[in-house]
């Protein structure tokens, strides 16, 4: 628990001894008027208001605002008056405590307008003296640090406000620290299964990182040294909200998370100029990556954040985030406003902070006029934080998606009832169709029927994880539905064709011995595998039968294995399945050598894939088998080739020479020119597998016209002809 002592040695760092002793003088008036009351986690009330202070001294705020801190609370929470309040420590503390009570006196009918009401009033006090809002800032840290003791609803509840309003009130003041702390705490309570798993994933992996991190700080560091540039690198982690959005927005996995430490070089002085100069330093230590560089010291952000960025390809191949700032630019990105606020005989400096402060100001003031609460919110979530998509449902509550969100999304975020039963949408009174990309500002009401259900198509619409999982989860359990139903008929007729009684048996002890054999759970389970095509129903009759019959019979299986087992005609081998068709996925050209995976589909036996077709990612999992290349009997296969290349006279008979000497045929051919003198060469070919097509690229590559060599998966190539229409259009 922080002492009185703590918070007068911080502030006694940069506030004069009689600033010291107004506020050991609030301390006391403090202590005296909560004495007797206690928090939820049982402690006095006193460390509530304590921990507030000691976090506005961290922050070098002056003595009315570390003062307001400590007494923010006492005329809301005692007998204390505000006369009280200004006779012992003055107009400017008064004011302060007045602002604080009256956003926490405020009571209203229903949630929604408390929750619009309690922020405009925060937010117009705000506008008067920006030291109310770092207070409420302040205040609500320690409140989520302790938010353990809250019941689960409220806990949920605060974490949202938290996370929705002043997580992004922080950022646009630049208070970095504040707005990092206050997303990973709610982000703890709003998502705690993903928060744990993420914080196991990451301390995993920790000592690796920690290695690596040393390892490029100490590059950089003798780089710059060798340059004359004085400068200190951190290497810090990503804090793991920033991680859980980047995962949520890109839709991949923890592993494909290639920049999990952002490192920091701060020169120690303040031109900006040198800033350039270790930027170029850097790209000629490690190859820059392509559209990865960002210049906020020449474009500074909305709160005023200057900070090169660039991304490199640092050592043993990683991906490694470099910022590059001014000493000044650090503090800033840090600190925000409060990192230029200074006290001189009583009065504020309007150095430094003085333009942030009137941006800040400028942007609440427009807002005043409007008396709607609900409107009110919907114009300050629109100015504050324009990288996100807000919208808002029929009733005014406020709802925050990740841009290309779609109304299916929005449906699902509400219930799983209201998303599988979505059947269209209608955004500010108009009917959309559901692949409809939200805009900010959207009044979104869905229309919903009873009985409707999901659909496949819909994963090609969709992009928040809460929609993606309901949705795959509702064709699942459709899907084994069907399955245990289709199972149970097939095994049923199986069993009728040797005059066994198929309701006896399925509810046999054998049958569960069957079970145990193919490692599976419940009958259920295993009704299901038959649907699926994964077991064969005669297996499992054979197991059923008298031994005399099953000698009779045994020579069948016998036969399917053997022809199971050569060669398909499609050049794969598929185990556990009998006389199954084969066909390979256009989505993605499979060749012999790529990583592959099969796809039961009814009626059309096999597709194969390859393993990281995206494709593969919408189905259901149940649905995949492992499927391997037979290579024993030489076959072709279709693949789509594009080659960049400098135009000039006779370059496709150069390329399609080159194709031709490999003994390649070439099924289709198109040529298209750009701007840039460049040409496009897009083939259909045919090779025997990967090592015959590599062979063919780096035969290509070694062409002096030729700039790239690209393989085309079916499912992103674009002909040149559609390409060309498209341009036209």
């Amino acid at each position: 628990m922080i002492r009185i002592t703590d918070i007068l040695d911080k502030a006694g760092e940069y506030l004069s001894p009689a600033d010291l002793e107004m506020i050991q003088k609030a301390y006391v008036f403090s202590a005296t008027v909560h004495k007797g009351q206690v928090r939820l986690s049982g402690e006095p009330y006193l460390t509530h208001p304590m921990e507030v202070a000691g976090i506005l001294s961290d922050m070098n705020l002056d003595v009315a605002t570390i003062v307001t801190g400590l007494l923010h609370d006492t005329v809301e929470d005692t007998l204390t008056t505000l006369d009280q309040i200004e006779k012992a420590f003055g107009k400017d503390v008064s004011f302060l405590v007045d602002g604080l009570t009256k956003i926490s006196q405020i009571e209203f009918g229903d949630r929604e307008e408390e929750q619009a009401e309690n922020f405009r009033k925060m937010i117009l006090a705000m506008s008067s003296d920006i030291r109310i809002l770092l207070i409420k800032l302040a205040d609500r840290i320690h409140n989520m640090r302790t938010l353990e003791f809250q019941k689960p609803e409220k806990q949920q509840f605060i974490a949202r406000e938290t996370l929705e309003l002043y997580a992004p009130l922080a950022n646009r003041l630049g208070i970095n620290w504040m707005k990092v702390e206050l997303e990973d705490l709610s982000f703890r309570y709003l998502y705690s299964e993903e928060y744990h798993e993420l914080s196991k994933r990451v301390v995993k992996g920790k000592k690796r990182r920690e290695k690596y991190t040393e390892e490029v700080k100490n590059i950089i560091r003798k780089e710059m040294l060798n340059y004359g540039l004085k400068c200190k690198v951190d290497g810090r982690a990503k804090h793991f909200y920033s991680i859980f959005t980047k995962m949520e927005e890109q839709r991949i996995d923890f592993d494909e998370i290639y920049d999990l430490t952002a490192f920091r070089i701060i020169l120690s002085s303040n031109n900006d100029k040198k800033c350039y100069e270790v930027l170029s330093v850097v790209h000629s230590l490690w190859k820059p990556v392509p559209g990865r560089f960002k210049d906020y010291i020449g474009m500074p952000k909305a709160n005023n954040y200057q900070s090169l960025h660039t991304t490199v390809i640092g050592p043993y191949g990683e991906r490694v985030e470099i910022q590059i700032r001014t000493r000044a630019m650090h503090e800033w990105a840090e600190k925000g406003i409060a990192a230029h606020w200074k006290y001189k005989e009583g009065e504020l400096s309007q150095e430094g902070e003085e333009e942030q402060i009137k941006r800040v100001r400028d942007l609440l003031e427009v807002q005043q006029e409007l008396k709607d609460p609900r409107e009110f919110m919907k114009n300050l979530r629109l100015t504050l934080f324009p990288d996100e998509v807000y919208v808002f449902t029929p009733q005014g509550d406020v709802k925050s998606f990740p841009k290309g969100a779609t109304p299916i999304d929005f449906a699902y975020s509400i219930h799983s009832d209201v998303g599988n039963q979505c059947i269209g949408a209608k955004i500010n009174r108009s009917i959309v169709p559901l692949k409809y990309k939200l805009q900010n500002g959207d009044t979104v009401d869905i229309i919903t029927q009873s009985g409707h259900h999901p659909s496949k198509d819909w994963l090609k619409n969709v992009v928040t994880s809460r929609a993606i999982a309901r949705i795959k989860n509702w064709i699942k359990t459709e899907e084994r539905k069907r399955s245990i139903t289709l199972g149970r008929d097939i095994l049923e007729r199986e069993f009728k064709k040797y005059n066994l009684k198929f309701k006896q048996i399925i509810k046999s002890d054998e049958i569960k011995k069957v079970c145990e054999i193919y490692s599976i759970n419940t009958i259920d389970d295993l009704l299901a595998v038959i649907g699926y095509g994964k077991i064969s129903a005669k297996h499992i009759v054979h197991r059923f039968l008298p031994e005399e019959e099953r000698k009779l019979i045994d020579v069948v299986p016998e036969k399917v294995e053997k022809k199971a087992r050569r060669p398909s005609s499609a050049g794969v081998s598929i185990t556990g399945i009998d006389d199954v068709m084969v066909r390979f996925a256009k989505c993605c050209d499979p060749l012999p050598g790529d990583s592959i995976v099969g796809y039961i589909s009814r009626g059309r036996g096999i597709t194969v894939h390859t393993a990281n077709c995206p494709m593969t990612q919408e189905v259901d999992s149940e649905r995949l088998i492992d499927v391997r290349w037979d290579t024993r009997e030489k076959q072709i296969y279709p693949v789509h080739i594009r080659v960049l290349c400098s135009d000039k006279k006779g370059l496709l008979a150069e390329v399609s020479s080159v194709i031709s000497s490999k003994n390649i045929n070439i099924r289709h051919a198109e040529i298209d020119t750009t701007p840039e003198k460049s040409a496009i060469l897009d083939f259909e070919i045919e090779v025997n597998d990967l090592k015959h097509f590599n062979e063919l690229v780096s035969e290509l590559k070694k062409l002096k016209s030729v700039l790239s060599v690209e393989r085309m998966r079916g499912l992103f190539f674009k002909p040149i002809k559609k390409r060309i229409h498209e341009k036209s259009v």
